[in-house]
């Protein structure tokens, strides 16, 4: 029952952090901002996920196996911890990218005048 309840529990945890990439860069007509700050509330849920089901995964029980790890090291917690920051650098980057692009966009459409 408790290997049921660990695979249940990363699963919705796969779920969460699944939304908050979504939300972090495929919300059609919004700013980056708003995405920021949308990005930033799902990633705190999706860590809250992570760190509830972490604590299922180290719950003491004898029938465990993992109950001697500590938090950061069970595989719930270490998913957001890489996900997170996959996200970020790729949020930076793409902020970073887009804002390139509109400062390019007059020097490249001034360079071609097809006659």
């Amino acid at each position: 029952m408790l290997e049921l309840g660990k695979a249940a529990c990363f699963f919705f945890c796969i779920a969460s952090l699944y939304e908050a990439a979504i939300h972090a860069f495929f919300v059609p007509g919004t700013r980056w901002e708003q995405r920021l700050v949308l990005a930033t509330l799902r990633l705190a849920w999706a860590a809250y996920v992570c760190f509830m089901s972490g604590l299922l995964f180290k719950l003491p029980l004898r029938s465990n196996p993992d109950r001697d790890q500590r938090l950061t090291s069970t595989l719930p917690v270490r998913l957001f911890f890489w996900s997170s920051a996959c996200i970020v650098v790729l949020f930076a980057a793409s902020w970073y990218l887009a804002d390139l692009g509109q400062e390019a966009a007059p020097f490249i459409s001034s360079r071609y005048h097809p006659q």
